[in-house]
């Protein structure tokens, strides 16, 4: 089974969560991404690289620049992992009214 600690850490930063709202819009690159950051252009290629290894944005050379996006099958992973405890909760609610 796959372990989500990478995801979990890239979510726990409020930088990465404003990337990655920024992403959801469309690919960006760096230097679009850092405009009106309170961090570095390198500081966000760091944060990018972290969300990177945690499966939640790709990258794609195109010409000289590389632009960022959201990586569905990270996000896609992770929606699964919490619907399995959506659907552990309503097992166990219906196991509990059938107690009953």
């Amino acid at each position: 089974m796959k372990t989500y600690g990478a995801q979990f850490e890239a979510f726990g930063e409020p930088i990465r969560r404003e990337i990655l709202e920024r992403l959801r819009r469309g690919p960006l690159p760096v230097g679009e991404l850092a405009q009106g950051l309170p961090v570095s252009r390198p500081a966000v290629s760091q944060h990018l690289r972290v969300l990177k290894m945690a499966d939640l944005v790709r990258d794609e050379a195109v010409g000289t620049r590389r632009f960022y996006r959201l990586d569905r099958k990270g996000f896609e992973a992770l929606r699964s992992y919490f619907d399995s405890f959506w659907g552990d909760a309503l097992e166990a609610f219906k196991a509990r009214i059938e107690e009953e």
